[in-house]
């Protein structure tokens, strides 16, 4: 299957294609919204990195019209999607990926959607300390990412539910594979309690988690 991200599919075809593969994955954008809602219910400046089709931004948008967002991805396709998407909004587009992130003290609120988990260690606290580095103080980072039990035994149950999820959604059995078999190969899940030693060692003053299920979870730390 051809793709021109780091995803399976390709840019035109994401938004089709993701809310069958990722249980309950419009639930990470409700939980972001109302968090920012709370952390941050005036005029903000959001970056959303990783930002993919910008389907993120556009469902703020259609709440909000305090919200100035930059949205940063390293796949120019998936950008040329965002920006179809929001023409007109007012909407800043960076050629970046988050460890590439060269902007410091200019955001209230970061988010990284399912990006993160394709960067091996090392990659992955580049990107984070890059994220915590654009916020300014009291600002928040929220992260939603594939995740990994905390042993093989639960890992492999939680591994069968999402198989199951995905036969439930009608993906054949040779997409199931291709799923699986990305997992520790183009993406590099960790478990919730590295997610969250991770944050506090990229400058974060606080961490927490936000939400969980199946393989995916959401954190959210405050600079």
């Amino acid at each position: 299957m051809g793709s021109d991200n780091a995803s399976p599919y390709g840019s035109v075809i994401y938004d089709e294609h993701i809310v069958h593969v990722l249980p309950f994955y419009r639930e990470f954008h409700e939980q972001i919204m109302d968090l920012v809602r709370v952390m941050k219910p005036g005029a903000a400046d959001w970056l959303d990195t990783g930002c993919g089709t910008g389907t993120l931004a556009a469902r703020v948008l259609e709440q909000r019209d305090d919200v100035r967002f930059t949205l940063a991805d390293p796949s120019e396709k998936m950008l040329n999607e965002a920006k179809r998407k929001l023409e007109g909004r007012g909407v800043r587009f960076e050629l970046l990926a988050s460890h590439e992130l060269p902007l410091t003290s200019e955001f209230d609120v970061v988010t990284a959607v399912q990006s993160h988990h394709y960067y091996r260690p090392e990659e992955r606290e580049e990107a984070v300390r890059r994220c915590c580095r654009a916020l300014r103080d009291g600002g928040v980072f929220i992260t939603f990412e594939n995740v990994r039990m905390s042993s093989e035994g639960s890992d492999a149950a939680a591994m069968k539910r999402w198989m199951d999820f995905l036969r439930g959604q009608g993906n054949p059995e040779e997409e199931i594979r291709l799923q699986t078999d990305r997992r520790g190969v183009e993406t590099h899940p960790i478990t919730a309690e590295e997610h969250l030693e991770l944050l506090r060692r990229c400058g974060f003053r606080s961490a927490d988690i936000l939400w969980a299920s199946y393989l995916q979870a959401g954190f959210w730390a405050v600079r």
